[in-house]
């Protein structure tokens, strides 16, 4: 068992409806020494890539990447999800399901801050049917960048978002994956990984 499926068994919370709250730790209250780890581990794990640039969706993992962008001594660009009067110029823009909020939004980036030269490490706090890595992955490929892997911290292995991806040919690293998770008894139960 790896630090952060300690963490989640140590505080994370299971509610009914598939949902794991780690509001605690990670994308409400940070712990920075976790994320920390993270981000050392993502470089490990990623040590091979030519990465000089990581990309997140608001909010949440906007923390995260810019932890583990310390370690890449790489800038960090993320796609908003409500157009302001601060972005000016032409933008990329994708169409993102929610599965948290059971919404879809419009995820939006400057055309000025991705471009064919990128070589791109995508880094979000979770992964349940993908729909946010696939609206990143079409601002790359509209971008002409190339996704060079794909960080997440929690995966949830029984939802399809996983295998879409890695069916798609992604070198996607998750922290944790999580099997299954019983709401009654708080039970989390982990994909064994190499």
């Amino acid at each position: 068992m790896n630090f952060l499926e300690e963490r989640i068994l140590k505080d994370g919370v299971v509610k009914e409806g598939n949902v794991l709250k780690v509001d605690s730790f990670l994308n409400h209250q940070m712990d920075i020494d976790l994320i920390n780890e993270m981000g050392k581990e993502w470089k490990r794990r990623f040590a091979d890539k030519n990465i000089n640039k990581i990309l997140t969706i608001e909010a949440s993992g906007i923390g995260i990447a810019c932890i583990a962008a310390q370690h890449f001594g790489v800038p960090v660009v993320f796609a908003k999800k409500a157009k302001s009067i601060n972005i000016d110029g032409e933008v990329y823009i994708a169409e993102v399901k929610s599965f948290t909020h059971k919404k879809v939004n419009q995820v939006i980036l400057s055309k000025r801050f991705l471009s064919s030269a990128d070589h791109v490490l995508l880094i979000d706090d979770f992964l349940a049917n993908g729909d946010a890595l696939q609206g990143l992955i079409s601002i790359c490929n509209e971008a002409g960048a190339t996704v060079e892997g794909i960080g997440i911290a929690i995966e949830k292995g029984f939802q399809i978002g996983g295998t879409v991806i890695r069916n798609f040919g992604y070198d996607l690293e998750s922290l944790a994956i999580v099997e299954g998770m019983n709401h009654e008894t708080g039970e989390v139960f982990f994909r064994e990984q190499k």
